[in-house]
């Protein structure tokens, strides 16, 4: 098993309960650099894995794939955690090494846990409150919304889909025992104040 774990933005005291737990349950942990790994030295060693900073995709690809070759004995037959800053989901390195371990090696299962994302600590630490819509992009024009507290998915699924958009998610109620996720076709009429969907194009 391999988790891609949220380290959060930047101090130890910012991870969460079970982000100090799964490294502790770990048979190994993994980091992508120093600025991570001092994140988990209050915890538990890690090995520091080699990630460039390069548009080069070759020399991405050859890393990621060499990676992958130090993780999967871990994954295979114990607990590998890789602890990534901020939230595995948000810009991550790991969604590309799961492709990469996917492909080498189907047999391993990998997920994720959330951490504090950049987003919601820069709203902190600049003291400024999001409360209206906002854009989050790396530069390149956004595909992606996310939809907070959609009580009607199915109709506003079927509006956005006349404006391009065809890949849908609905996670209602994140995380409590009765959590329910949808997709695409299985969009309910109806949802719960506390939900949240996914719209690509």
């Amino acid at each position: 098993m391999l988790i891609g774990l949220g380290l959060g933005p930047g101090n130890p005291e910012f991870l969460t309960l079970r982000a100090v737990r799964l490294l502790r349950e770990a048979d190994t942990v993994f980091v992508p650099g120093r600025i991570a790994r001092d994140l988990v030295a209050p915890y538990r060693d890690a090995v520091v894995l080699h990630f460039p900073m390069t548009d080069d995709e070759s020399e991405i690809r050859k890393c990621l794939e060499e990676n992958a070759e130090k993780i999967a004995p871990v994954a295979q037959n114990g607990l590998a955690v890789f602890g990534i800053l901020g939230d595995p989901n948000f810009f991550s390195t790991f969604s590309r090494l799961c492709e990469i371990m996917s492909e080498r090696y189907p047999s391993i299962h990998y997920s994720t846990e959330p951490g504090i994302s950049s987003i919601t600590a820069f709203a902190a630490a600049s003291g400024i409150s999001l409360n209206r819509g906002f854009i989050v992009s790396d530069g390149q024009e956004p595909d992606t919304q996310i939809l907070l507290k959609v009580r009607h998915p199915k109709e506003k699924a079927a509006e956005l889909r006349r404006k391009g958009y065809t890949e849908f998610v609905l996670v209602e109620r994140m995380y409590f025992p009765d959590m329910k996720v949808y997709r695409n076709d299985d969009l309910p009429e109806q949802s719960d104040y506390l939900s949240v969907m996914y719209a690509r194009r």
